[in-house]
């Protein structure tokens, strides 16, 4: 693949983390770094060991491709200053890694920004891919990177630019529908953010249970690593076990009594996956099957 070149606008953990790894699989050339500030621009030039860091879009030099890696918030008016700005070249490829917002908050913004330049002639392919991945520490997941599911959605001779450039780093990219992007996401919030969430829950009910932080985390992850395991392994229905799954309803009316004693809005969680638990119980059969009505409307009722 041709070194092509590209520019990076916000070089968070995600901006960082990519151009790293483009740059030292020789895919990309990364020329400018745009940030907030000059130093975290200056930063992102040295963890990637490439590009320049400059202050001003209009100071960023002509690139083939240019990742937007700026808050969601952020993106349509960033994508509408740097058409304004009119360094953009017909065939660019200007793309966001955001799992919320479509390649269409790029195509409006861009093309206004062309016409308000006087540049109604160029033609900017937009696109959107995001990495399906934790990018909590940039370092770590530069080396973890290989093997991360990437949805992908937008112009055909974009995606024929990136999908290649994504694979290229280890990535395994799909297609996506752009008009249920937002539900993708909130799953992927659910999985991974909310599970993050529920952990910090069990923690605080295992402390309240008189179980220091430190052993509650030891006593947990054994516990957590075999449930997800099972989950990926068996299935959902086959990996559910506990009380919903056994159809005890006097245990699960005894937690949501001592839940709702503790913290409500805890308890309006495990309601509210009871609920779903409950679902998984009639397919899996058995005693949870037989029970699933009681207890789901206990669930529903909280008595």
């Amino acid at each position: 693949m041709d070194a092509r070149t590209l520019n990076i606008i916000g070089a968070g953990r995600v901006g960082r983390t990519l151009g790293k790894l483009w740059h030292d699989a020789r895919v990309f050339r990364v020329q400018s770094m745009l940030t907030r500030g000059a130093e975290s621009a200056r930063e992102a030039v040295a963890f990637m060991g490439t590009g320049s860091a400059v202050e001003t879009l209009a100071a960023m030099s002509p690139a083939d491709q240019w990742l937007l890696a700026t808050p969601d918030a952020e993106l349509a008016l960033v994508a509408q200053n740097l058409a304004a700005v009119g360094v953009l070249r017909a065939g660019d490829v200007v793309f966001h890694c955001s799992g919320a917002l479509a390649s269409s908050e790029l195509r409006a913004v861009v093309t206004d920004g062309a016409r308000s330049a006087s540049l109604s002639g160029v033609s900017v392919h937009v696109a959107s891919v995001h990495p399906l991945k934790s990018f909590a520490d940039p370092a770590d997941a530069v080396r973890t990177f290989a093997g991360t599911w990437c949805t992908a959605e937008g112009d055909a001779a974009a995606l024929a630019m990136l999908k290649p450039a994504f694979e290229a780093i280890g990535a395994r990219v799909v297609r996506i529908d752009p008009q249920h992007k937002t539900l993708y996401h909130a799953a992927s919030v659910l999985v991974c953010n909310n599970l993050t969430a529920l952990m910090e829950a069990g923690l605080q009910c295992y402390e309240k249970a008189g179980i220091s932080r430190a052993d509650a985390m030891a006593m947990m992850e054994p516990l957590v690593r075999e449930t997800v395991d099972n989950v990926f392994k068996l299935g959902t229905v086959k990996a559910l076990t506990g009380p919903v799954a056994r159809g005890d309803h006097a245990v699960v009316a005894r937690q949501l009594d001592a839940l709702h004693a503790t913290d409500p809005r805890v308890a309006e969680i495990y309601r509210a996956l009871g609920v779903i638990a409950v679902k998984l119980a009639r397919a899996q059969g058995g005693a949870g099957a037989v029970s699933s009505k009681a207890i789901e409307q206990l669930l529903q009722s909280g008595k």
